[in-house]
């Protein structure tokens, strides 16, 4: 590991005093593993239990992640422990759906936590500010499986702009990274006190965006990956003092050893220290939006003024509880979005930069009615709409690598493969020849294979 920055050390010894010894070994130290579960694809129940996310899983060490089709078919999300915390907030604080935003979304890890964790019922947007982040933020949630979400490509002042309609928001800010040192020795490569100040700016200007967006008596949640009061305690603050804000407690166990506000102040925050948690570098804050703050939402009643499509009865088939789902052409395929945010998302259409809404389901190629990839890793694909394969280990490999199958049986059409009954996407068989639809940009493309495979299952 490289060594700490002298500046960042002697910050760490002025916040936390002799503790700080204890926080600088811990930095050095092993990383634990951890996953968080998808239980729309999985029943897998192994590992100890991250106490603050009831999908969370500590594991005695990593997998190979690469080489396990359960990953590749969204069955489980590598996720630091620390960050599950959001689930805990989410738990404590949001009981009804919502409209939600993940205004600095990418790789989205903590978008697809907030798709499941959220209500029933629930739209999420997820945004990505840099455009080259943007695929495998896309990636990650179709994977994830729920058509209740939105990506998105703007700017943050974009969000401003549309007046206070969001119920929920995440700020997961871009940050210094302190948190990160354990397992990314970039971070402290790019570490120096001003970027702590840079980031800290950078930072107000993205919570006074999103506090524009939030409706009067909505949730925002700010979190940073660092330890420094500046990007932290001192954030908070400022959106009390300056914003209105009003924060919220969040309930915790001792025993989870997370710390509180390390200023001085009574301010409820939420640090995830190394040395205390099992997970790595987290700050998490939860403030509301006062009742009698003067913001409308005036955007939120845009009605959608699309032409309806008339949608082949197979393509209806393909998609699980159909009636509560719009169906649409978009891009020349088939798509579904939830009926009850049909206005919402008309309005988020109208003034966004939409990289993906809802869930692809099928395409029209000739005669034939091709179900599309992300259909396959949807939670509500209708599976007995297709013939279902299920492969061996090296079988799945050789299909997220494309590669050509000799698959047992016969038939015609497209058919669903499957790994342990989790859906992988599909094949289309011509007689013997199997023809691969796995996505070309996810493949594998590594041709080395490890020597042991671990493996979730």
């Amino acid at each position: 590991m490289p060594t700490l920055p002298s500046d960042f050390i002697l910050s760490m010894q002025g916040i936390l005093g002799e503790e700080a010894s204890l926080l600088l070994d811990a930095i050095g130290g092993e990383q634990p593993a951890s996953i968080r579960l998808n239980r729309s694809k999985t029943a897998w129940d192994g590992g100890e239990t991250v106490p603050w996310c009831l999908s969370g899983r500590y594991l005695d060490g990593r997998l190979t992640y690469t080489f396990d089709p359960l990953f590749h078919a969204g069955a489980y999300y590598v996720q630091e422990a620390s960050s599950m915390f959001l689930d805990q907030v989410v738990r404590n604080h949001v009981d009804a759906p919502v409209l939600a935003l993940d205004l600095c979304a990418a790789p989205g890890g903590k978008s697809t936590l907030l798709s499941f964790s959220l209500p029933v019922g629930s739209l999420l947007v997820a945004n990505e500010v840099v455009r080259n982040r943007v695929p495998a933020l896309v990636e990650n949630l179709t994977k994830w499986g729920n058509p209740s979400v939105m990506v998105t490509n703007s700017a943050t002042a974009d969000f401003a702009q549309l007046g206070g309609c969001f119920d929920f928001i995440l700020v997961d800010a871009p940050c210094s990274g302190e948190g990160m040192f354990r397992k990314d020795a970039g971070a402290i490569a790019e570490w120096s006190p001003s970027n702590v100040a840079s980031c800290a700016q950078r930072q107000r200007t993205i919570l006074s965006d999103a506090w524009q967006a939030l409706r009067p008596g909505g949730l925002l949640v700010y979190s940073t990956c660092t330890y420094n009061l500046e990007e932290n305690e001192k954030n908070v603050h400022w959106l009390i003092d300056t914003l209105g804000a009003i924060p919220l407690a969040v309930q915790t166990e001792a025993e989870w050893g997370v710390t509180g506000a390390l200023d001085g102040s009574d301010v409820p925050v939420y640090r995830f220290l190394p040395h205390k948690t099992r997970g790595e570098g987290l700050f998490m804050a939860v403030v509301r939006k006062d009742y009698d703050d003067d913001c409308t939402a005036q955007l939120r009643h845009t009605k959608d003024k699309r032409q309806n499509v008339v949608v082949p009865q197979a393509v209806k088939d393909f998609v699980a509880g159909n009636a509560s789902f719009d169906f649409g052409l978009d891009n020349g395929a088939y798509s579904i979005k939830p009926k009850q945010w049909r206005d919402a998302i008309a309005m988020l259409a109208s003034q966004l930069r939409v990289v993906k809404a809802g869930t692809a389901v099928a395409a029209v190629k000739g005669r034939d009615i091709i179900p599309l990839h992300p259909l396959a890793m949807s939670a509500y694909c209708n599976r007995s709409a297709f013939t279902m394969v299920e492969l061996s280990h090296d079988e799945a490999v050789t299909y997220l690598r494309r590669g050509a199958l000799q698959l047992e049986g016969e038939g015609r059409g497209c058919q669903l493969v499957t790994y342990k009954s989790v859906p992988l996407g599909f094949v289309k068989r011509i007689g013997s020849r199997v023809n691969n639809l796995y996505p070309q940009e996810w493949r594998i493309m590594t041709s080395y294979s490890p020597d042991e495979m671990r493996t979730l299952v």
